[in-house]
C-alpha cells in the first residue's frame, strides 16, 4: 500500500505558457493585498489559483452546438424533455466570486432529440465562464434552439451569489430565479404551467 502511495501521480492537462504568465499575476496579486509571495504557505498558491481559473473557465474552449450534435438523433417525439436539478458551478464576471445552483432545461423536440447528458454538458459549458445569470440562461436556452431547432425551449436557472453574501448587501439566504424560453413555451400557457409544474 506504502509503495502505492508514493507512486501516485497526479495528472493534469493545462496550457503551460497559459499557466505561467497567471501565476506571475497571481503572485503579484498576493504582493499587492499584503502578502509575502515566498513564505511557505504561499509559494505554490499562485499555480495552484493559476490552474483552478484555468478549469473554472474551460468552457471558452468548448462548443455547446457541437455537443448537442454529437449526439443527435431523428425521432418523432414530440412531448416534452425535461432535464432538471442540473447543479451548476459558475464565476460572476463583476466580482469574479463563485455563485452555485441549479439549471432546469426543457425542450419539446421536433424531429430531433439530443442526449440527455449533452443538456447537462451545455450547461456546464456556459456556467465554466465569467457569467452573469441573467446572459447563463439566455446562452442554455439559445444554444439548444439553434442547435435542435425544437418546437420549443425553457430554461429556469435559480443560485446562490456569494458576491451577495460574502461582500456587499450580505444577505445569506438569498436565491436568484432567471427564465428564458422559446415556441410554445412562450406562447402556450399550458405548456409552460406544466413545465413550472414538473420542476417545483
Amino acid at each position: 500500500m506504502e509503495e502505492l502511495i508514493s507512486n501516485y501521480k497526479r495528472e493534469d492537462i493545462y496550457n503551460q505558457e497559459r499557466i505561467e504568465e497567471l501565476m506571475g499575476h497571481y503572485r503579484e496579486i498576493l504582493r499587492l493585498l499584503g502578502e509575502d509571495p515566498e513564505r511557505e504557505g504561499l509559494i505554490k498558491t499562485p499555480e495552484r489559483v493559476a490552474k483552478a481559473m484555468s478549469f473554472i473557465t474551460k468552457g471558452y474552449s468548448q462548443d455547446p452546438i457541437a455537443i448537442l450534435r454529437s449526439a443527435m438523433f431523428k425521432e418523432e417525439y414530440q412531448q416534452m424533455v425535461l432535464v432538471k436539478d442540473i447543479e451548476l458551478f459558475s464565476v460572476c464576471e463583476h466580482h469574479m466570486l463563485p455563485f452555485i445552483g441549479k439549471a432546469h432545461v426543457a425542450y419539446i423536440p421536433n424531429g430531433h432529440i439530443t442526449g440527455l447528458s449533452k443538456i447537462a454538458r451545455v450547461v456546464e459549458c456556459f456556467a465554466r465562464r465569467l457569467q452573469v445569470q441573467e446572459r447563463l440562461t439566455v446562452q442554455i436556452r439559445d444554444s439548444i434552439q439553434q442547435a435542435l431547432n425544437p418546437l420549443g425551449v425553457a430554461v429556469v436557472i435559480e443560485a446562490s451569489h456569494t458576491c451577495m453574501q460574502m461582500r456587499g448587501v450580505e444577505k445569506q439566504r438569498s436565491v436568484t430565479t432567471t427564465s428564458a424560453f422559446t415556441g410554445c413555451f412562450l406562447s402556450d400557457p399550458r405548456t409552460r404551467d406544466e413545465f413550472m409544474q414538473l420542476i417545483k
